[in-house]
């Protein structure tokens, strides 16, 4: 493990100088140790802080000139200066100018010769110091680039991978965004790790799927995936906007004055009726997964509700299935960075991955579990391969119980209907709150008290058979866990954290550009029951998820909703509930009919993942389950905040 602390107070210059001295005068045979860490035994105050524009070869705001997208580079000095060529960690965003980055929402800041002076997050101050060059790429039509925001298209792609291949001597730059004195990097050794949250993310997740040459790893946060699945959930739509409204939100005024006609294809492609185009097909790199060469280390808030985890969940099964060297972080919370509720095993499991994936030092992280996953608030546990190795899709039928809409949930095939009338005033904590109660809103089934813990790992599918009484209806499919718990309040607007006064420091600061970032703390609630996964669909995609028809009414339909990644134990005296319902309130919009759907029980499962398969599911429902767990009754979180969510 390392021994250099990763959170100090204010770190010194002094301090950064006696650690050059010591470099200076190691030993031969100390030198040329395997060295297992990179110290930070660069000076960060002296580092070297430019600017290139890179040519991404696009012309996307139609002004007859290649677009060129602004490269802000931090780096050490000294290693250049001993003809040592370094690697390059890499943040490509459209925030940088417009909204900020992280917790404490910073923006680049520029001295008068435009050099950068705060470059955001730690990324830079404490790698820098541990020889690493930091680039901050501005996304063409973003902040100083040239271009037009495609919202994760070509030109989103193209503005990180030009500069990989910059990197590696395969692109041009410019000193200067119109001149023609071109740079090279001849600093850099062509390896790059990309990283980032949310559209970042999505843009290191984007790149990796071209294969590029060069880019050794990424690390997305909180990442998309393939962006259909952000505005639509099989056709019902998640969101009223489009892709225009975000390259609107982000795009310089430069941007702005140049890119209606990209403007125009974003509406033009993006169809509210939930359809696939092929826009979406531009924008999926789940399909290209095979073409992935770089590791991929991912983390996510299961209780994500703005980049939902079926983008995980696809994302990392078909990595798998080509075989790309994986890692995986799982939180409780929301669309949080882990440096923001797991700060210090955060820093140091990133050095150690970069360490080891960019210097190529062998020190172990690779042999560590495959998983972490956040079990209760700041309580960690560990999974040698995620899922696990003995999981398997196991079968559990609805069937009715002894009033209506209150059903039981087993391995026996069900018989007879359900009936529920879509309600759009309703959503999932509502409908999990009357779980033991007949309400019109939806169907509920649920197993009797567990006698031992139930694991469920991975994307669970619920098969409904539904008959509509309207040409129009959307559906959602949730599992809920009954019982008392303590969860971060993922639904609060900290989505699972609080943040503090204090601060610590990863790295070195300057003057302008502060290492030190404000302390949080789990924000926490008791619950009586969490719904911890969740799926929609608009049930005219039935026959076709990638176009919706309408509906005969009083005709039967048949699809399959798929529903979002997880890792959830469901504790012994706890119960497993689905749940069938319509509109599910704030988190996809409503049909434009208000439809009673009838649910064909017989014909109505769901595949869920469990740990131990059906075994697992026969041992956790026999015997006695343990007296001293009650029901936890009907409290649930809140439900989440109504607001226009950014990626």
């Amino acid at each position: 493990m390392p021994t250099t602390p990763r959170f100090t107070t204010w770190r010194t210059l002094a301090a950064a100088s006696v650690a050059l001295f010591l470099a200076a005068v190691l030993t031969p045979t100390a030198a040329h140790a395997a060295p297992r860490e990179s110290s930070p035994v660069y000076s960060y105050a002296n580092a070297v802080r430019e600017a290139v524009w890179v040519d991404t070869g696009l012309d996307g705001d139609g002004d007859s000139k290649a677009d060129r997208v602004a490269v802000d580079i931090v780096r050490p000095r000294e290693p250049a200066q001993r003809g040592r060529r370094i690697p390059v960690i890499m943040d490509a965003s459209p925030y940088y100018s417009c909204c900020g980055r992280g917790n404490e929402s910073q923006l680049k800041t520029y001295d008068a010769d435009g050099a950068v002076v705060q470059m955001p997050l730690f990324y830079d101050n404490y790698f820098v110091p541990r020889g690493y060059a930091f680039v901050g790429v501005d996304l063409a039509g973003t902040n100083r680039s040239d271009g037009c925001v495609d919202v994760g298209g070509r030109s989103d792609i193209q503005s990180a991978k030009a500069v990989i291949d910059w990197l590696n001597g395969r692109a041009r730059a410019y000193t200067t965004r119109t001149g023609t004195t071109t740079a090279t990097a001849d600093w850099s050794n062509g390896r790059t790790g990309m990283i980032g949250k949310s559209w970042d993310g999505t843009i290191a997740n984007g790149v990796a799927a071209t294969g590029v040459k060069g880019l050794r790893t990424i690390v997305p946060i909180s990442a998309i995936s393939s962006w259909y699945d952000y505005y639509f959930a099989q056709g019902a739509p998640l969101y009223g906007s489009g892709p225009d409204w975000l390259s609107g939100y982000v795009e310089s005024p430069a941007a702005r004055a140049k890119c209606a006609a990209v403007q125009r294809q974003l509406v033009d492609g993006a169809p509210r009726t939930g359809d696939w185009t092929p826009l979406w097909t531009e924008r999926d790199y789940v399909k290209d997964a095979a073409k992935v060469k770089a590791s991929v280390f991912l983390t996510h808030g299961l209780q994500d509700l703005n980049v939902r985890t079926k983008h995980l969940g696809q994302w990392w099964d078909a990595l798998a299935k080509n075989g790309v060297q994986r890692k995986i972080w799982l939180s409780q919370t929301g669309h949080v960075d882990p440096f923001d509720f797991r700060r210090d095993a955060w820093v140091d499991t990133l050095h150690r991955w970069f360490d080891h994936e960019l210097l190529g030092y062998d020190n172990g992280v690779d042999r560590e579990p495959m998983a972490d996953i956040e079990r209760h608030p700041d309580q960690w546990v560990t999974s040698t391969t995620w899922p696990p190795r003995d999981t398997r899709a196991t079968t559990l039928r609805p069937a009715q119980g002894t009033l209506p809409g209150v059903g039981t949930l087993g391995g026996a095939r069900g018989h007879g209907t359900e009936t529920f009338t879509d309600d759009p005033t309703l959503g999932e904590t509502d409908w999990a709150a009357a779980i033991d109660t007949p309400t019109p809103a939806k169907a509920g089934f649920v197993t009797a008290p567990l006698t031992r813990d139930l694991r469920l790992a991975g994307s669970s599918k619920v098969t409904v058979t539904a008959t509509p009484s309207t040409p129009t209806a959307h559906l959602s499919a949730v599992l809920v866990d009954l019982g008392p718990a303590t969860i971060r309040d993922y639904a609060d607007g900290g989505e699972g954290i609080t943040t503090l006064t204090d601060r610590t420091c990863a790295g070195e600061s300057t003057p302008g550009d502060s290492a030190c970032y404000r302390t949080t703390r789990a924000r926490t609630t008791d619950v009586g029951q969490t719904v911890f996964s969740r799926g929609w669909a608009d049930l005219g995609t039935w026959a076709d998820p990638g176009k919706g028809a309408p509906l005969t009414p009083g005709k039967a339909y048949t699809i399959t909703v798929d529903l979002a990644a997880t890792d959830h134990v469901v504790p012994a005296g706890h119960r497993l509930a689905l749940i069938v319902a319509g509109t599910d309130k704030d988190l996809i919009d409503p049909p434009a009919d208000t439809p009673t759907l009838t649910v064909d029980l017989a014909r109505t499962s769901a595949d869920v993942p469990l740990v131990g398969g059906a075994a697992a599911f026969a041992r956790a429902t026999t015997g006695t389950p343990p007296a001293a767990v009650a029901d936890g009754g009907s409290d649930g979180v809140r439900a989440p905040a109504t607001v226009h969510r950014v990626p």
